[in-house]
């Protein structure tokens, strides 16, 4: 049985880790190499950092603060945000990375999500995945459509076939955010983190929403995620990524410890 991945998300803001709400409203939270080392030394099995300005203002990578998590941070972590080319990705993994996130760019050019793979293989490539349900007149849920630049452009994109699309490309894993469940602690969009993960053989990351320890055991169990981000619970310091990993291995699923 291959075990579930605790994964602790840190936005990063002008250098600084900061927490949204529906991806507004930033409020710092701290330094994210000293986040990233905290968590790392609490068990986590990997950390995702989002560079949340650099799609939205088309700014460069800055590889400062990347370089910084590195020489503190050693477990696995992936960097999504800003990444447009092969020499980015190549210039964030030299930084000390362990995977490279596109979003905005892959929407615009799916051929880099092939090029990198062929290049630094498909380990390394993240697909990060905003989304939006769609309702109909009953208020049900019709489809998910993917935002690019933080979340702020539709492009009317179906997120369920785009996700099959970039595992044909190359696509390693996927890490996908509810963006009408970010923040808000009510739980994790389980219906489309189940739906994803039966249409695609890659792990799926599920993100946004989680708010008590339930809602991480039901990601699991309901949603079929391979992976939890946790991000609200670890930063205001609800639980650790221990407690978290203790009740998990108490409801019966497999965790690494």
């Amino acid at each position: 049985m291959l075990t579930k991945r605790i994964i602790p998300a840190i936005d990063v803001l002008q250098d600084k880790a900061v927490k949204y709400v529906k991806f507004r409203n930033p409020t710092v939270i701290g330094d994210p190499a000293q986040l990233g080392k905290l968590y790392a030394e609490a068990g986590a099995d990997e950390i995702i950092y989002l560079d949340t300005s650099a799609s939205l203002h088309n700014e460069e990578v800055k590889y400062d603060w990347i370089r910084r998590v590195a020489e503190d941070v050693f477990i696995p972590f992936s960097v999504i945000g800003g990444i447009k080319t092969v020499d980015d990705i190549r210039r964030v993994l030299r930084s000390g990375a362990d995977k490279v996130g596109i979003n905005s760019a892959a929407v615009k050019r799916p051929e880099l999500i092939s090029e990198a793979a062929q290049v630094f293989g498909s380990q390394c490539v993240v697909l990060g995945l905003d989304v939006m349900p769609i309702y109909n007149e009953e208020n049900e849920v019709t489809k998910w459509e993917v935002y690019t630049h933080s979340a702020h452009e539709n492009t009317g994109m179906d997120a369920v076939e785009w996700v099959k699309y970039a595992e044909s490309l190359g696509a390693g894993e996927v890490i996908c955010t509810s963006i009408e469940k970010d923040g808000t602690k009510e739980g994790y969009d389980l219906e489309l983190i189940k739906t994803l993960s039966r249409s695609v053989k890659i792990p799926i990351i599920a993100s946004g929403g989680a708010g008590k320890l339930e809602h991480i055991r039901d990601v699991f169990n309901d949603g079929d995620a391979d992976a939890a981000l946790v991000a609200s619970l670890l930063h205001y310091k609800e639980y650790t990524v221990q407690d978290i990993k203790k009740y998990l291995l108490e409801e019966g699923l497999a965790i690494r410890i």
